[in-house]
């Protein structure tokens, strides 16, 4: 009876011994998901239901009498195929997606030209700075608005009077916004001046993290200073700019309130981005089904594009380790 035991013991041990490494792979391979399962029940709670809404009214034809009877009519695509022939949709992604890649473009090439000159200023310099660009990252977005709006004023803008006292022109009841160039070139200067303090913290904070020895090395071995930002700084900070590019599609693809305050709650057809498109077949035409399938249009484009930033991202932290 006692040698039995001790067979059934020594075999129980022998499993035990066995199946412990097992569950401490299992553990290690489950632990992140598990980490973060509240965080994706959370953002799936806050986020599912929008848009499975919005997918479901881009599917029905939804207009103020159906939104009256709390009943649509469903259409399938019908919604997008509209926009497949409506010339009116085409200039209105061909202008976001134009409007997007300048503000983009410009916005990252202003915010790297400050974040180099933070790293080169004077410790007073660069705390002035940098309370400044807080200062512009803190102010609520409708009022700033609303004082570039005041700046930019056909009959009282202070820029009006700039230029003409200056000598560039005469611009004395001049209408910025006339003109859709023009007036997209301002809203262009508004998005891009509350965009860059941000990119330039982040950027500057990335630029603090570049070892400096390889910096000294290269600036040994004869490199400028332009060679080596391009060459050192660079591809180490890839990953830093592929998160700030794609943070930025997101924002400026969705610019909204710069229009529709700029342009006093009336934009016209020239002025309609994607998002102003969307808000105004929704509330003003009050075709929400048509509304809401431009903007899960907006949606797929930009996933499209964000997938396409974090591909890249993970590409290059695989090869980092």
């Amino acid at each position: 009876m006692g040698v039995a035991g001790d067979a059934r013991a020594s075999a129980a041990t022998g499993r035990n011994i066995e199946a412990g490494p097992w569950r401490s792979i299992l553990a290690r391979r489950l632990l992140p998901y598990a980490l973060i399962a509240p965080a994706m029940l959370v953002i799936l709670g806050v986020l599912a239901y929008p848009l499975g809404m919005l997918l479901w009214l881009s599917t029905q034809r939804y207009g103020l009498r159906e939104l009256i009877q709390h009943q649509g009519e469903f259409i399938g695509l019908q919604n997008f195929e509209t926009f497949r022939v409506d010339p009116q949709f085409r200039y209105v992604v061909t202008v976001s997606i134009i409007f997007t890649i300048v503000n983009v473009g410009v916005s990252m090439l202003l915010s790297t030209g400050i974040a180099l000159l933070l790293e080169r200023v004077s410790r007073p310099i660069r705390v002035l700075l940098s309370a400044g660009l807080v200062l512009v990252w803190a102010t609520p977005s409708i009022p700033a608005i609303d004082l570039w709006q005041w700046m930019f004023d056909y009959e009282f803008g202070v820029v009006n009077w700039l230029l003409t006292r200056i000598g560039v022109g005469n611009y004395i009841h001049h209408n910025w916004f006339e003109n859709p160039i023009q007036g997209f070139t301002v809203i262009t200067v508004i998005v891009v001046w509350g965009a860059i303090p941000f990119l330039t913290l982040m950027l500057y904070a990335g630029l603090t993290q570049v070892p400096r020895e390889l910096v000294e090395a290269a600036e040994i071995d004869g490199a400028r200073p332009w060679q080596v930002f391009a060459r050192v700084s660079v591809p180490i900070l890839r990953p830093v700019f592929l998160v700030l590019f794609s943070l930025s599609t997101i924002w400026d693809f969705g610019v909204f309130n710069q229009v529709w305050v700029l342009l006093n709650q009336r934009p016209n057809e020239n002025y309609f981005l994607i998002s102003v498109y969307s808000f105004q077949e929704s509330f003003r035409v009050s075709q929400y089904g048509l509304g809401s399938a431009a903007a899960v249009v907006m949606v797929a484009i930009l996933v499209v594009v964000t997938f396409a930033y974090v591909r890249q991202t993970v590409r290059l932290t695989e090869e980092a380790v």
